[in-house]
């Protein structure tokens, strides 16, 4: 099934724009919303010059404005009449072991990533629920698997959250024409993760985001990209003692 029109959260830059960049390559219409605006204007006219047959609509969206996100989501139901899938993937990294100091830093990510996540889902699958159509898509990560420490210590269980909370939504709507995916990206780069600079088998973020885009396009439950090495490594991860975690993580 050809999902013509789609809505992608956070797409001024990172695993956002390039999904947007693939899609338009494919045909797809794009209804794009992040904070940074100006980006937008940006990736639209470079969008149009990749295919000028097809339609970009943007509009300005702070995903922690559960409000703004109901409202942008409806605006943009109205600008293409039906929409046939939704990419929620605004998210953020910020934060620090749990007691070291930055609690706020950790509760913003816990705020976006998770409470700002239900918001986008809520949305989305209300404009599903009236269509009766519709391909809801979360962007997890592979931290989403086991717990992790440091920096990672708060943004991997939201992620966990979050891939409990799709699997929720896809129980609720199995035999229906709406399906629910999860695609769990390995470490691709990105605005995200720029500063990090030892990280094992991370990808650029041109490479990660054909991945996503294809494992999107099957419209399976879960997914782990690239492939490789992340489908072998979930299942590493899964049993891997606590004291393997500290290392790996």
């Amino acid at each position: 099934m050809s999902r013509q029109n789609i809505l992608i959260t956070g797409a001024s830059s990172g695993l956002g724009k390039g999904m947007a960049i693939e899609f338009a390559k494919m045909g797809r219409n794009l209804a794009l919303c992040a904070r940074r605006f100006e980006r937008l204007e940006e990736l639209k006219k470079e969008l149009l010059d990749i295919n000028p047959n097809i339609k970009v609509e943007i509009r300005s969206l702070d995903v922690d404005n559960s409000d703004q996100v109901f409202e942008v989501f409806k605006a943009f139901k109205e600008d293409f009449k039906t929409l046939d899938r939704i990419i929620v993937n605004a998210g953020m990294g910020k934060g620090a072991s749990i007691g070291t100091g930055y609690f706020y830093a950790n509760k913003q990510t816990a705020v976006t990533n998770f409470v700002s996540a239900l918001a986008q889902c809520e949305a989305a699958m209300e404009i599903f629920r009236e269509q009766n159509a519709g391909h809801l898509v979360t962007i997890s990560s592979v931290s989403a698997i086991r717990g992790a420490r440091r920096a990672l210590n708060v943004y991997a269980a939201t992620k966990a959250a979050l891939t409990s909370m799709s699997e929720g939504m896809r129980i609720d709507v199995l035999a229906t024409p709406i399906k629910v995916s999860t695609v769990h990206p390995g470490f691709i780069r990105s605005e995200l993760n720029e500063k990090v600079k030892k990280v094992p088998f991370m990808v650029d973020t041109e490479t990660g985001c054909k991945a996503i885009v294809k494992a999107i396009e099957k419209e399976g439950a879960n997914s782990y990209v690239p492939a490789w090495p992340w489908l072998p490594i979930r299942y590493v991860l899964s049993i891997a003692p606590l004291s393997w975690l500290k290392v790996l993580a």
